[in-house]
């Protein structure tokens, strides 16, 4: 069988497919983490990303591939989290760019849509690191490109592809040495591999229709909106809502029999501000979709009108909502719905000053440290569950503020946090603390006077200063760092370097401590998670008292998930 082109209906169901299969096997890349550590993610990020994507392009409206592709990279834009989910959302970026406006696909226009994707995520990655994602994009991107010189044949030129990224992806381990210490290829890589052989098993027909992953509304919400609306779930109550109707459309810009206004993006926009809270107004030359709180969402859906006709119309009553959260809260869990309720929301908080200062945490002591320390906002987020470009923006837009400043406190959420602040609609800066230690000592350098660009130079100066040190447990057996790690031993994790394993969670944390520790030690920060009490850690506190009766110790509940400590020293 020999094919010359992709119609829409062929691209559509090679994304589909894509995105079932990295549902599928996320766990399995997940498990490919170079350390052995419970929360590896990179298949559920990329898996996310992906199925925002997907939801992009089905909901597209045009029959051209170049304007579905240019839908998949929208979603993938705003639903990606991670390092992986925002590299792949590039690969698609520069994919889409370059086939903006072909209504079909032929073989070369497919094989330079590969290569134009290579190219914009290589651009993406300030140190574009060789054994990654990136190797198998660019391998996988040149084999289209030889192949397209010979054929005319699109299911040749996907074989190609696919074929030369698995090849690839197989020599990662020896273009980075740790990959084969560990004995695992490139997660990242092998995400990739799902997404292309998905694409070539769609085109040649081995995926059946009824195969395809749909992600319903509900589950498709969850993903864009969850640090948003988790906010309300369990912690406000009903009454004290001040905008109680959630409301998103789709418009269709300059369609329909009731358009009066020429799209103006900030007359669009002003008018909705005006309207209610959390708005964000995503737009592109066909569609603008809106998310608002609002007392009038009749006002909201005729105001769309008036720019063209609504492709999509969503509201639900939070008041109701939050009501039946409680009263199931109350029934079921009496004691975690008070705690709940307690509980900081930052995004319906005003910033104390023109800055708004977002944390990204998991836990909610960590979000009330980070509160007492300056931070305006908090999104829920990091170790178990990285959020979303779309959850950032949302926070940025939703603080009212003049300027913002992100904390992503994980090295993983850098490149999500970056493309929020491309896009928000006021000036933001990141601060690159890679680790919650690093995020609490940035907020020391935090001047409420100063310029934007002065406080993120300030904060980051200070990242250098502390020593980041975390415990959890191992999830398989490896070598590692120049130690056996065995499958449930606890492991303590000194900025990126495993220094000490043992079955005991004291003793590896103790040993870590001691590995952290030199001449200018003064102050070391104990910060226990939900897997761990109150009377381990006051346990911890005096073993490393023992230590050295010089060292000033502090403790704090940080509720965090996955890691029983947190330790900085300074």
């Amino acid at each position: 069988m020999k094919v010359t082109e992709i119609t829409n209906l062929e691209f559509g169901k090679m994304v589909q497919a894509a995105s079932q299969k990295l549902n599928q096997n996320a766990d399995f890349i997940n498990s490919l983490n170079v350390f052995p550590v419970p929360d590896g993610d990179t298949g559920t990020n990329m898996s996310l990303s992906l199925a925002s994507g997907a939801k992009y392009e089905r909901d597209a409206e045009s029959t051209a591939v170049g304007d579905l592709a240019t839908a998949l990279a929208k979603g993938l834009l705003m639903g990606a989290r991670g390092n992986s989910g925002v590299i792949l959302s590039q690969i698609f970026r520069g994919f889409s760019r370059k086939l903006a406006k072909k209504t079909t696909l032929t073989a070369q226009d497919l094989a330079d849509g590969f290569a134009a994707g290579a190219e914009t995520a290589y651009k993406a990655v300030m140190k574009p690191t060789e054994g990654t994602i990136l190797t198998v994009v660019r391998e996988g991107a040149q084999a289209g490109l030889d192949a397209a010189k010979q054929t005319d044949d699109v299911l040749v030129v996907m074989d190609a592809v696919n074929k030369a990224a698995a090849d690839a992806l197989a020599t990662t381990p020896d273009l980075l040495p740790v990959l084969k210490q560990v004995g695992v290829v490139d997660s990242g890589g092998q995400g990739l591999t799902f997404v292309l052989r998905a694409f070539d098993d769609s085109l040649n027909g081995r995926v059946a229709e009824n195969d395809d992953y749909q992600p319903d509304d509900a589950e498709m919400d969850e993903m864009i909106n969850a640090a948003h609306h988790q906010s309300a779930q369990g912690k406000l109550d009903p009454a004290s809502i001040k905008y109680g109707y959630c409301t998103e459309i789709m418009v269709r810009i300059g369609r329909g029999k009731q358009v009066d206004h020429k799209f103006d993006y900030d007359t669009f926009y002003k008018y909705l501000a005006d309207l209610g809270d959390s708005l964000l107004v995503v737009n592109d030359d066909e569609i603008v979709k809106v998310h608002v709180h609002t007392e009038h969402p009749g006002k909201v859906i005729a105001w769309g009108q008036e720019y063209g006709d609504l492709a999509k119309v969503k509201v639900d009553n939070m008041r109701m909502q939050q009501e039946t959260i409680m009263e199931k809260d109350d029934d079921e869990q009496p004691a975690a719905a008070a705690t709940a309720a307690a509980a900081p929301v930052a995004t319906a908080e005003q910033p104390a000053s023109d800055t708004a200062i977002i944390a990204i945490v998991a836990g909610d002591g960590l979000a009330t440290l980070f509160k007492s320390l300056g931070v305006t906002h908090v999104v829920q987020g990091g170790q178990t569950m990285n959020p979303s470009t779309q959850d950032i923006v949302d926070a940025i837009n939703a603080s009212k503020a003049k300027r913002a400043i992100v904390l992503p406190n994980n090295k993983n959420i850098f490149l999500a946090a970056e493309q929020a602040a491309d896009v928000a609609d006021i000036p933001t800066v990141i601060v690159h603390a890679k680790s919650i230690s690093q995020g609490m000592t940035a907020m020391l350098g935090y001047n409420p006077d100063a310029e934007l660009d002065d406080n993120q130079s300030a904060m980051e100066d200070n990242l250098s200063t502390v020593k980041s040190g975390q415990v959890t447990h191992a999830i398989r057996d490896t070598e590692l760092d120049g130690l056996t790690i065995k499958e449930g031993n606890y492991m303590g994790i000194v900025d990126g370097t495993i220094k000490a394993t043992d079955t005991d969670l004291l003793k590896t944390t103790v040993a870590m401590v001691k590995a952290m520790l030199d001449d200018d030690s003064e102050i070391v920060t104990i910060i226990y998670g939900a897997d761990t009490t109150a009377d381990v850690a006051d346990q911890l506190q005096q073993q490393i008292a023992d230590l050295d009766g010089d060292l000033e110790t502090e403790v704090h509940e940080g509720d965090q998930p996955v890691y029983p400590f947190l330790i900085s020293v300074e």
